[in-house]
């Protein structure tokens, strides 16, 4: 995720994700956000509803797994999991990349990532290459 929208969302949940200034051995949140910023809409409201449901919830990791969204808290409610499920799940079927809810779908073979149809051919475009 990009500089901008990672430090809105901490800055707008310091708490919640208070693990960005600790080190790997108390939390894996100082990796930051290893998503795309097409999932910034979905973080940033579950991030509302989270910390709405437990002030003092900590997330501990946030990121891409098997082309949905993983967020991983310390101790918490079961209120608070079955929303992260919802989110979760919801992930599948946003673009990672560009946050397009049109066309999405999983990536086969390899790393799977979810992605709209305009950022699937984008991706798939070889790359250039300089030639002498």
């Amino acid at each position: 995720m990009n500089i901008t929208n990672t430090e809105k969302l901490i800055k707008d949940f310091p708490v919640l994700y208070a693990g960005v200034s600790k080190s790997l051995m108390e939390s894996l949140m100082s990796f930051g956000f290893e998503c795309g910023d097409g999932w910034f809409d979905l973080i940033y409201d579950l991030s509302k509803k989270v910390s709405k449901l437990d002030p003092k919830c900590e997330a501990m990791q946030v990121k891409e797994k098997f082309g949905g969204l993983r967020f991983y808290t310390g101790a918490t409610t079961h209120e608070v999991w079955d929303v992260i499920d919802e989110y979760e799940e919801r992930s599948y079927g946003i673009c990672e990349q560009c946050g397009s809810a049109e066309n999405v779908s999983q990536t086969k073979g390899g790393w799977i990532i979810t992605l709209c149809e305009k950022c699937h051919k984008e991706r798939e475009r070889p790359c250039p290459v300089n030639e002498e």
